[in-house]
């Protein structure tokens, strides 16, 4: 017979003060729900988006700057962006397409974003997360864009130079990859199988730990995991939750050449969709833009940006493959089009470039 321990009459009390909480926060949670199934009401009638990126940054950050703890801000957040995503799925569920298999860190970046009620649509590629969004198969569609190791996801930015997609969101992710395997041992592993990506940022590790072993490039990391679930020789290079879906063994842990390895993920939709979010106070901008070939030309697009203060935090440039050695260029500014000076170094911009596409402006992540 197993004698189970009582608990003292100090941790009864105050376990009957959590479950008194507990109840309370339950009433109040279906409470914010009902209040938020009128909204959706409301939304209908009018015709207004469900979803709005700028409401949910504007709420998070009015959450986080009253909270007295001890709970962080952070864990705050993470909550309150729950309570907020399950309260949409009753005003309208989002269907959201990212790079599949279930496990992937597109996946993360979308849950992060979304909240778990969201309900995902799994892809194989970043084309066809471009494609289910632009074909409205989804509302929303998240793509990597850039990794602070290996630079930017070039087929991402080809893609939004060729579909009607806009960007409304971003989400920044701390990428640990593990090498995940059947067993719980290096010993024998012929191919190590994971995104292009991932294969760049582990090179070191790979290199020095699994000097023989073949690199197969997949189009995701999760996909790289699942086939590493089906071949005891094989191992993937993916984060943890690829490891829970497919039951694989953690071999090594956070196995990237740089241990502060972020990657940054756009949210996309139609803009019939969702149109440009409200400035928030912290936003950015995203253009794609080229200029006549002629000397001077890119020096003269930083001047309207230098003569009104408007910041640029990203700068990136891909061939516009017209043989003629033209280029467009990727901005990222910081601030919004509605604000003025923004507004003025942008309408000077345009008046300088030979192709200008705003690819949208969005709360930019704390």
């Amino acid at each position: 017979m197993i004698n189970t321990p009582q608990a003292s009459p100090d941790l009864a009390d105050l376990r009957q003060q959590i479950d008194s909480i507990d109840q309370q926060l339950l009433s109040l949670v279906n409470q914010r729900a009902r209040v938020a199934e009128q909204v959706g009401e409301v939304k209908k009638r009018e015709g207004t988006p469900f979803f709005r990126p700028d409401r949910v940054a504007q709420v998070i950050q009015k959450i986080e700057a009253a909270n007295p703890g001890p709970l962080k801000a952070t864990h705050v957040s993470a909550i309150w962006r729950e309570i907020m995503s399950a309260c949409l799925a009753l005003e309208s569920p989002q269907r959201v397409a990212v790079l599949g298999p279930a496990g992937t860190f597109c996946e993360q970046a979308a849950v992060d974003y979304f909240g778990g009620a969201a309900d995902l649509m799994y892809c194989a590629n970043f084309d066809e997360v471009f494609h289910a969004t632009a074909a409205g198969s989804a509302q929303y569609g998240v793509v990597g864009v850039e990794n602070s190791t290996e630079g930017v996801v070039t087929r991402s930015l080809d893609m939004f130079l060729h579909t009607p997609c806009h960007v409304v969101g971003e989400v920044s992710l701390l990428i640990r990859h593990n090498l995940l395997r059947l067993s719980n041992s290096l010993d024998g592993i012929e191919v190590v199988v994971a995104h292009p990506q991932a294969l760049a940022q582990c090179q070191g590790w790979l290199s020095k730990h699994l000097p023989h072993a073949e690199r197969r490039p997949v189009d995701s990391n999760a996909e790289g995991a699942r086939l590493a679930s089906l071949n005891p020789s094989w191992a993937g290079l993916a984060g943890e939750r690829a490891a829970q879906q497919f039951g694989l063994h953690t071999v090594a842990h956070a196995i990237q050449d740089e241990a502060y390895n972020r990657t940054r993920f756009a949210i996309i939709c139609l803009p019939q969709t969702l149109a440009m979010p409200q400035a928030t106070g912290k936003d950015s901008t995203s253009l794609i833009i080229s200029v006549p070939n002629r000397p001077g030309a890119v020096h003269d697009l930083l001047v309207p940006l230098k003569t009104h203060g408007v910041s640029m935090t990203r700068f990136e440039s891909r061939p516009a493959r017209t043989g003629q050695w033209e280029y467009y260029f990727y901005i990222d500014l910081a601030g919004h089009p509605s604000e003025p000076h923004v507004a003025k170094a942008l309408a000077e911009l345009q008046g300088l470039c030979a192709f200008y596409k705003m690819l949208g402006a969005y709360p930019t992540p704390a």
